[in-house]
This record gives structure tokens, sequence and C-alpha cells, in this order.
């Protein structure tokens, strides 16, 4: 007999049961409407199939039911349908070679290869026998077999790539998982729910290209992307946040509004255009601003260092495959993939001492990673960008208090653009580097300065860092996508490394603590989810041109033109469309632009000295005195409006 402790939600039913049992028959227990929404179970803290067989006897286990609310349930459920996906496809294409059909966040993949890639128009044909099978209610089972056996069933399917990850675990003496539903079989670890009939609503959304194993040497396969829910009202749901977020893609807009473009001439790196170069300056002045009220330095590393550099910090060990290298004067250098060595080297200039700490440096660093053309995507994945880093090198005694006043900084930064965030922290890794006892140290800090702000955070074990624990904060835009961006971590590691010293209060050499800190985490990402959020509409003080003066007619050019200078006198950004155009054009125009203020002059306004003020949002306008709008205008953008 067993005590099986069932959790769900975070309450617990207590069940004792004769083994051997089912983990989904004790699941039934608490009623059929709640064994519905189980799609997985975690057993003793891992994740297995509802099928799973408890047949020993314990003093008790631990069952938790993971839902679609939960991510293990979540992608134990859209891993089925990407298996339910690949069925279909080999019922239509029986020729088709399976290659790997993970989950992944909000849906689902496969890659075939397939000797003419899929279209956009097949996706049709595909989902209607994808639905057969999900009538079919098909039993999922899985089975092992020895590695041998199991080999040379992969090869009898014709399935090359199958045979390549099979050998992987044949390699390490491992029974091979296989999942079983109908006549269709594939190679995985599962796991599944029970049976297709429990995939309810899905939707098969694009069709790319996809290197095998992501390796640009290796053959061009075709995958087909997926969403599933289990209601039809999820996935419209759904369905309709991807059309809203096509409509804010920052790619569409950065081009319509002439914020940035890549060029064949530089595939990765970003040119940004005259507005979008305002609204990247206003983004830069105001994390100035901030840091200089918050004690840091600022400071300027070069973009390129030597090799031994580079081989002190580690990076060129473990990230060189990533790096832009070169020669100078016979010697390896190379351009900087991160600030925090070139940080080090100015820290390491001098001597310090503990008066002297905590000791905040910041840097607007232009960092060089290599990354594959095909993981490039606008300003979210790009081969060059600013780094709006922080280092800061402090006691251990001081950690708790240093980490409070970077997360107030944060919070202030993410408050000012409406973004609602969560946290995360994740703590000590198999692989980490350094003392145990400094690693507890580290995360206490961690924990009791987000405790001592009353701040919610999940904890992500073992995730953390090689060299220290680390907070990540996740962006919520406004139709709910998540972003990670700002981030602190602790590093024990570099500050041994380079030997970096400070002379404490009793005369001794000690050693600091580094905590790599950003904010934006990459000044042109931010831009791109800025862009998306706002869908281009920024606020106004972000706004590149926060003005368009729109005369009626030729006759008040003048009167348009000692508004601008009025307006650029006040600091505001403006311009005059003098074009030979009707005012119903420009100011639709000066709409689609996103331009939050419209002054419309004619002859009325010129000999009242008025300004018929018009928004984008259409609320707020009517006649102003000048000096009225003006402070109207300066008062909003001085409260970040």
């Amino acid at each position: 007999m067993v005590k099986v402790n069932l959790l769900l939600n975070g309450d617990v039913s207590v069940r004792e049961l004769y083994v051997p049992f089912a983990v989904g028959d004790a699941v039934k227990l608490l009623g059929a409407g709640v064994a519905k929404t189980a799609y997985a179970v975690k057993i003793d803290g891992v994740v297995r199939d509802l099928r799973t067989v408890i047949d020993k006897d314990g003093a008790e286990v631990n069952v938790e039911l993971l839902t679609f609310d939960v991510d293990e349930g979540r992608r134990a459920y859209n891993h089925t349908a990407s298996h339910i996906l690949a069925q279909a496809v080999k019922r239509l294409y029986p020729d088709v070679k399976l290659a790997i059909g993970p989950a992944i966040k909000d849906g689902f993949y496969y890659d075939f290869d397939v000797v003419t890639p899929f279209t956009t128009e097949q996706l049709t044909e595909i989902e209607a026998e994808m639905k057969k099978i999900v009538k079919e209610n098909l039993p999922i089972e899985q089975y092992y077999l020895p590695p041998t056996e199991a080999l040379n069933a992969l090869a009898e399917q014709g399935e090359p790539y199958k045979v390549e990850l099979a050998k992987e675990h044949a390699d390490k003496g491992e029974d091979i998982s296989f999942y079983k539903q109908g006549e269709f079989v594939d190679l995985c670890a599962g796991p599944h729910v029970a049976a297709t009939g429990v995939i309810k609503a899905f939707k098969l959304t694009s069709v790319t290209g996809a290197y095998w194993r992501g390796d640009e040497h290796n053959k061009m396969l075709s995958r087909i992307y997926g969403t599933a829910f289990p209601k039809q009202s999820l996935l419209d749901e759904h369905l309709a946040k991807i059309e809203e977020a096509k409509k804010r893609d920052h790619r569409k807009i950065g081009a319509e509004l002439g914020l940035f473009t890549i060029l064949d001439e530089g595939p990765g790196f970003p040119f940004f255009l005259p507005d979008g170069m305002t609204l990247k300056t206003k983004l830069i002045d105001y994390w100035r601003e901030i840091h200089a009220a918050n004690d840091y330095k600022e400071i300027s590393t070069p973009i390129m260092l030597n090799r031994s550099l580079w081989e002190r910090s580690g990076h060129w060990e473990h990230y060189k495959d990533n790096m832009y290298a070169t020669k100078i004067d016979e010697v390896d250098f190379a351009v900087k993939p991160m600030n925090c060595p070139g940080s080090i080297l100015v820290y390491a200039n001098k001597p310090h001492s503990y008066r002297e700490l905590p000791l905040r440096y910041a840097e607007l660093g232009l960092v060089h990673r290599h990354e594959k053309s095909g993981a490039l995507h606008g300003l979210m994945r790009v081969r060059c960008f600013t780094q709006d880093d922080a280092h800061i090198f402090l006691a251990k005694d001081q950690i708790k208090d240093e980490i409070k006043r970077i997360v107030t900084i944060i919070d202030k930064f993410y408050n000012v653009f409406g973004f609602k965030y969560s946290i995360e922290l994740s703590t000590m890794p198999d692989d980490h580097m350094g003392d145990i006892a400094d690693w507890e140290q580290a995360e206490n800090g961690l924990k009791d300065a987000l405790d001592d702000l009353g701040l919610k955070y999940e904890i992500n074990a073992g995730d953390g860092a090689f060299y220290g624990p680390k907070i990540d904060f996740h962006l919520e835009d406004c139709i709910g996508r998540t972003w990670q961006c700002g981030t602190i971590q602790l590093d024990f590691q570099l500050p041994e490394r380079f030997e970096l010293e400070y002379t404490g209060a009793d005369g001794a050499k000690h050693r600091p603590v580094m905590i790599h800190r950003v904010v934006f985490g990459s000044v042109e990402r931010f831009i791109g989810i800025l862009t998306e959020h706002f869908a281009g509409a920024f606020p106004l003080w972000l706004s590149p041109k926060q003005v368009q003066i729109i005369p009626i007619t030729d006759r008040t050019n003048e009167y348009a033109a000692k508004l601008l200078t009025a307006l650029e006198t006040a600091g505001i950004r403006a311009d005059i469309d003098t074009r030979n155009e009707k005012m119903n054009l420009k100011i639709r125009e000066a709409q689609l632009a996103k331009i939050p203020y419209m002054f419309v002059v004619g002859d009325e306004e010129e000999r009242d000295n008025t300004i018929a003020v018009r928004t984008r949002t259409g609320t707020g306008g009517g006649k102003f005195a000048l000096a009225d709008i003006v402070e109207k205008i300066s008062a909003e953008i001085r409260d970040k409006g």
C-alpha cells in the first residue's frame, strides 16, 4: 500500500492505494471533471504520463496534476498534437522522412524531409487528416526496445533521422522509448496524453524551412508550426492574438515610420534612421538620468581586446564560436561579445578601499555576437547591439542592500513604459563553480532583497549561471506576450579569475563580489519590444516627432513658421507640412505616422493668434492659445506621458 498525495493548484488530497495502480486511476478518484483537465503528472518531481504504473510499496508518493495552465501539462498536450501532425503527414505523404516534433512555447512544430517543401495551401489538407485522427480517439501507448532492436526497427521504417537520434541513446546502452497511436510509431521520450481524442482544438499556423539540428551545413527540412488548446474559445483567442501581433510587428512598423532598416550589406546589423535615432537617444538620455541619480559612474571600454583577456575571462574557451576575431600585429584579437571584462580592467586599473564600495560602473557598450542567419529577426535578434550594462563591485555583506537598490531602479524603468513584469530567481546549477557557502549567502541575499521589497517571484531551481545565482525580469506587453529583459547576476568567478581586490577595514586584502546587471538588456531589442507594445504610437516623450504643423493654405505658412520656432524653443520636436496637398490628407498621414499632436492653422487661427489642435487619439483637442498648448505638451513630456 502507498500513501498518495494528489496535488492540484496548491491543494492536497490524500489517498491510500494498493499497488500496482496506474497514476491516471488515482487521479480519477478526484472526480471525472478534474481527471479530464490533467494531461500529465509530476511524480516526486519527475514529469510522467498518466499511464505510469506505481508497482512498489512505499511510505508515500507525491503526484502533482499537470493541467493546461501548467507549463509541463501544456507541453504534453502540444507534444501530442505534434505526433498527430506527423501521423497525418505520413498518411498523406508516406515517403516523407520524420525528423523531430517538440512542443514549444505556445504550440508545437514538426520537421519533415520532403522532396518538395510543404506550402501553406497544403496545411488545410493536413489539418483535415489530423481531425480524422482525433475523431478516431486512438490510445497512445509507450513501450521500450533494446538499443539494437530499436535501431533495426527504425532502419526498416526508413527513418534516417530517427536512427541518428536513437544511436545517441544506444551508445549509452539505454533502452529506447517509443510511442504508438494506431499505425503510427515515433521515437519519443514523452510524456503524452492518453489518447488522440483528448486534443480538442488545434490549428496549423505556418510552414517554413529549418536546417536539421539547426546547423546550416545540414539539409534544409520543411517545418510545420501549429498550436493546440483544450477549448475552441482558447484557440480563437490565441489566433486573434497572433493576428494582433502581426499588425504590431516591429519590422513592419519600423519601416512604415522610418525608424530603422537592415540591408543586404549588413545582415543582422541594424541601421537606425533619423527618427529611430531620436527614439534611441531619448531612451539613452533617460537611462543616463536615472543612473547618474543613483551614483553610477559611466565608462566606455574598447570594442576590441586581445585574446589573452578573453582566455582569462573564459570566453575564448566557452564562447569563441559566437565571437568575431581578427589579428593585429600578428596577435589574436576579438570584438567584444560582452562588456564585463572591460569593466573588470577598469576596476583593476587602481587599488580600491572598502570605503569606495559598492563601486558602480555603467556602460552603453556596443557588442557583437555571431548569430546564425536563420535566427536573425529584426531588432529582436541581431549581430550587434548596445547592451546597457552595469557592473558593480561590492563586499559580500552588501549584496542584499545593493540588490534592493537595483530592483527599485528596474521597477522605476518598467513602470514608466506601463509594463507589468514577473520575477524569476534562478539558483545554483549542478555545474557551478565556487564554494557552497558563497552560493548560499548569495541566494539568501537575493531572496531577502525581494522579500523585503514585498515582490512575488518564482524559484527556477538549478538554472543559475555557473558563476552565480540570478534574478530575471519578464515583461508582459499589452497583448499578453512576455519578454525577458532585465537581469541581475551575482558573480564570484570573474573576480577570482582576475584576482580583484580591495583593502578592507582590517587593512587586509579581500575579494569583491561582482554584479552584472542590465535594464533594457539590449537597447535595440527593447526598441523592438516598445514598438510592438505601443504599435508605433510611442508616448509623447519618446515620439520622434511630437507635433506636426499643418497650414491650411500657403497664406499661413509664415504663421506656421512662427509656431515652429516657439515649439523648438520649448524643446518640442516639430515639423511643418508645407506640401501642396489637401488638409484632410495631411491630417490622415500625420495620424498614420503616429504623431501625437497636429496643429492645424488657417486664416482664422492666424487672426486670433490661436491653434486648432488635433490628437492622434481624437481626445484632448480644441482651440488653444500658443502658450497654453506649449505648457500642456511640455508638462506631458516632463511627466513621461
